[in-house]
């Protein structure tokens, strides 16, 4: 579908921060390897933010198998990726989750989920900015004692965030696998010190016997968890600037889900296996919990690695910020192309090969968010990141067990020679699993954002309210123009 490229395009452009470009409409391909897409999902999905700052939560909320819970998620994930990658090989489309709703269950469903996507993507990323002010000011304040606002290194991240979006991706891809590097080696430092000092007694194998999972938390304990790994679909975002994307995609996709998988595991079993499973659960239910991560470092290696890993949190919400704010960035071009948001957004700048209108619109929006917040007083952490990400978790969720069922669909009547344990039996089997996981985040809801029923039912409205205008709004294209509504969502590149 193309883009008129008049002077009021231009004009729109040059706003957005791409003035003197030629807007196009195809983002620029073969320039992202498959370790820049790994590095893109594993960036996201912060893994030091994860461990240090969530996984305390979830062991407080899941008990002793917290561990086990991060191996299931990650198992589940794997299920999903056998059928999404092989999707991904038939549909490439910046707005990878709608694109393949629409093909496999209907455009109208897949329009009401594009919605979906553009509001999931766009609220997490001003809430992960939050977290990197909130980190960024309380590790300035303990190194010099000066008093910053958070707000305002939200600010100054999202400004810098967009910039780095508005550039040539690989530099992007860069600035996360530098990110991520550190990140990594922080917590294998720490891993390491652990087994130099506890050795075997620090590997507790009860906290994987299925026996841990009949506690009364794990419904709760499986909603953070998932959560981690958002961002997981980041690898199909990218397709259409991939190198070789149906080797790409497939392959980075089971890297970063397999590393996922096993790095949070082992993260937090030998967390946990520090202080021994039960002190440890005990410990992450007191006041002091979400620093035992920290404390960890810090008695097994040193407070040297206590302050590098409080320092690096900041790095790792910057990382994340950078990560979400390209999948947002996408998602509105993606519509935009459509013609289901303001084709300005559908731009791309010539000079970057990046939808350099959209990431100046997700910026504002960013700001705008982080403004909001200040101007409200609200809580950074508590409530910026937590009430954003949590709606945002949910969305995403739920449009992984629809694309999973679309999967099946699209295969169902012709696997195009690919195996039925890939395209039939992965995709329901992920389909059941996250079906169950999403009815089990909205339930217990309150376990994600601590408020109460009156604030949850508002944070949760935008979701169907979202799904259901965009089903209407395609329901009216097919009414008013067939040929229009025929071509949604078929936006491709089919290459190699």
């Amino acid at each position: 579908m193309s883009i008129q490229q008049s002077t009021k395009d231009s004009a729109a452009t040059a706003a957005a921060g791409t003035a003197g470009e030629e807007p196009g409409t195809g983002l620029t391909s073969g320039q992202i390897g498959t370790f820049d897409l790994v590095f893109f999902v594993v960036a996201a999905a912060a893994p030091l933010t994860v461990l240090a700052g969530v996984a305390p939560f979830a062991i407080s909320i899941g008990g002793a198998g917290t561990p086990l819970g991060y191996l299931i998620s990650g198992a589940l994930l794997v299920f999903f990726a056998a059928g999404f990658t092989a999707m991904s090989m038939y549909v490439r489309n910046a707005g990878a989750f709608y694109a393949y709703v629409a093909r496999g269950l209907g455009r109208t469903l897949g329009v009401g989920i594009a919605y979906v996507a553009v509001v999931s993507y766009n609220l997490i990323t001003p809430g992960v900015a939050a977290a990197f002010g909130y980190f960024a000011s309380g590790t300035i304040h303990d190194a010099t004692g000066a008093n910053i606002p958070w707000w305002s290194l939200s600010g100054v991240c999202v400004l810098l965030v967009g910039v780095l979006g508005w550039l040539r991706v690989t530099l992007s891809a860069k600035v996360l696998g530098i990110a991520l590097v550190m990140e990594v080696l922080t917590l294998l430092i720490m891993d390491g010190g652990i087994l130099g000092h506890r050795g075997t007694a620090a590997m507790d194998l009860h906290s994987f016997d299925p026996s841990t999972l009949a506690s009364g938390g794990v419904a709760g304990m499986f909603v953070i968890v998932i959560g981690a790994f958002t961002g997981f679909e980041a690898t199909a975002i990218y397709a259409e600037e991939a190198r070789e994307p149906s080797r790409t995609v497939p392959k980075a996709t089971f890297i970063a889900v397999g590393f996922l998988a096993v790095f949070y595991s082992l993260g937090v079993w030998l967390i946990m296996g520090a202080f021994g499973t039960d002190k440890a659960v005990a410990m992450a239910r007191a006041a002091a919990g979400p620093e035992i991560t920290f404390k960890a470092g810090e008695v097994f290696v040193g407070a040297w690695l206590s302050d590098a890993m409080h320092a690096l949190v900041v790095v790792s919400a910057f990382a994340a910020t950078l990560a979400f704010h390209n999948a947002g960035a996408r998602y509105l071009y993606a519509l935009g192309r459509e013609g289901l948001l303001p084709r300005k957004l559908g731009v791309v700048s010539a000079k970057q090969g990046s939808p350099g209108v959209a990431v100046g619109a997700q910026t504002g929006f960013n700001i705008l968010v982080i403004v909001i917040g200040a101007v409200l007083a609200a809580d950074p952490f508590s409530q910026v990141l937590i009430w954003t990400n949590s709606i945002a978790v949910l969305g995403i969720m739920l449009m992984q067990a629809l694309a999973a069922l679309a999967v099946w669909a699209f295969f169902r009547n012709d696997r195009r020679g690919l195996s039925a344990a890939r395209v039939v039996w992965s995709p329901l089997i992920a389909f059941a699993g996250l079906a169950l996981l999403t009815v089990l985040a909205a339930w217990n809801f309150d376990l994600l954002t601590g408020a109460s029923w009156t604030v949850n039912a508002v944070l949760l409205a935008p979701l169907p309210i979202v799904l259901v205008a965009g089903m209407g709004i395609a329901l009216r294209i097919r009414s008013k123009d067939p040929q229009r509504y025929a071509k949604l969502t078929n936006v491709d590149v089919e290459r190699d």
